[in-house]
């Protein structure tokens, strides 16, 4: 395994860091100054921190050539108000267009081509194509040092949020699949939450699980079975009896352990975990 310092191999860990902490989702953030002039810039150092109050951290970096700081950070020093607007596949490249230097007083809403809209509690316009617009106010910048590269954690309380109505249900939850989200890889890389590639699973506050230890040495030394398999067994309440679950169960010889291990590892792509022990439990 290859290991690199912060320290000692700045350039590459600098790089290579982008590529493993991913994906990350991008704050879209609309700020304005004192004159009303408007910046619109995209930030993937972002993420949701709190509930209770709602806090949403996203972080402006200094400059890498000579530690300057850029407009966005500049305006919530002026205005501390943001409006985070969330990025979806068909804004991609408008918004790849707004993280653009362009001089102080240029509006990226025009060079992007997006439309600005009003907010109704914050100052900075909203992105009008934007699936969901989080009005903040800002309550806290935490400078990290001064040297290039150096984060701002911007803390931004959300006030109120805006949803697009195609993307909510009738029970006023969003559908993750209609969102189309796209976030930030490392390099020039990016990916995309599609129906294809999204997934369930259950979380195991709703049961207190065995955990792998306590699994039958049989299923745990698996040659077959992944981590991930285990732990799927593992999150139950108990192991079921076999008198539970056991019947009509004729995929193969009791002794033939790895084929056994390897229809309950198929069930378990399938996310059949009570399957899966219905035939591991003939080995147990």
């Amino acid at each position: 395994m290859a290991t690199f310092t912060a320290q000692d191999d700045s350039a590459i860990f600098d790089n290579l860091i982008k590529y493993a902490i991913a994906p990350r989702p991008i704050c879209f953030a609309s700020t304005i100054d004192r004159e009303g002039q408007v910046n619109l810039s995209p930030f993937s150092y972002f993420n949701l921190m709190s509930h209770n109050p709602a806090i949403c951290v996203f972080s402006p970096l200094r400059r890498m050539r000579d530690g300057s700081t850029k407009h966005t950070l500049e305006n919530i020093q002026e205005v501390p108000e943001v409006v985070i607007n969330l990025v979806n596949y068909a804004i991609v490249q408008q918004q790849s267009l707004a993280s653009t230097e362009y001089a102080k007083g240029i509006n990226e809403f025009e060079k992007s081509g997006l439309t600005p809209i009003a907010s109704t509690l914050v100052k900075p316009p909203r992105v009008a194509e934007s699936p969901v617009q989080l009005e903040c106010k800002v309550n806290q910048v935490i400078p990290l040092s001064n040297l290039p590269g150096a984060g701002n954690l911007v803390l931004a309380e959300i006030l109120c949020m805006h949803v697009q109505d195609e993307y909510l249900s009738p029970t006023n939850t969003i559908e993750q699949h209609k969102l189309d989200l796209v976030a930030r890889l490392g390099g020039d890389w990016y990916c995309r939450v599609t129906q294809e590639n999204l997934f369930e699973m259950p979380k195991p506050l709703r049961n207190l699980g065995i955990g792998v230890d306590q699994l039958p040495e049989s299923i745990r030394k698996s040659s077959i079975l992944t981590g991930n398999q285990l732990a799927m067994l593992a999150n139950v309440e108990r192991i079921p009896a076999v008198e539970e679950i056991l019947p009509n169960v004729n995929c193969c010889k009791e002794s033939d352990v790895d084929k056994i291990h390897q229809v309950a590892a198929a069930y378990l792509n399938e996310g059949k975990v009570f399957e899966a022990w219905r035939v591991l439990l003939r080995t147990v």
